[in-house]
């Protein structure tokens, strides 16, 4: 079992590196990785000009479980929100900054190594 988690954590901190890279690139600047709360983590928060965004980063090794985007489930969506409000509380500096939740879905390669990204920018909404 031990193992699992541990390969588990793996494959997800080195999404999360591939995620940081990807955005980085494309001039995103980072502000904090791995952010906890009462209401969950954060896996990456960074500045994308003027705006603070979310991002929640789910890794897959091949498609076997499913694409990466489709992990993010309605509750774990209003537990990103929720912490995102946490965070924006916790960082009064952000208190008037224009903020908004991203996802970054990673697909390794299992044969190459090779790791495929896709970004879905504003992609967490409020249930009404």
């Amino acid at each position: 079992m031990a193992s699992s988690v541990n390969r588990n954590r793996n494959t997800g901190n080195t999404g999360e590196a591939h995620a940081r890279r990807f955005l980085e690139a494309r001039g995103y600047q980072h502000v904090a990785s791995n952010w906890f709360c009462r209401a969950g983590e954060l896996d990456l928060v960074m500045l994308d000009g003027q705006e603070l965004v979310f991002i929640e980063v789910k890794t897959r090794r091949g498609q076997a479980y499913g694409h990466a985007l489709a992990a993010i489930t309605p509750r774990k969506s209003q537990r990103i929100m929720l912490s995102a409000q946490y965070f924006v509380e916790a960082h009064p500096q952000y208190a008037d900054v224009i903020w908004r939740c991203d996802i970054v879905g990673i697909t390794i390669d299992p044969g190459t190594g090779v790791a495929s990204v896709e970004h879905e920018t504003n992609a967490l909404q409020w249930d009404e």
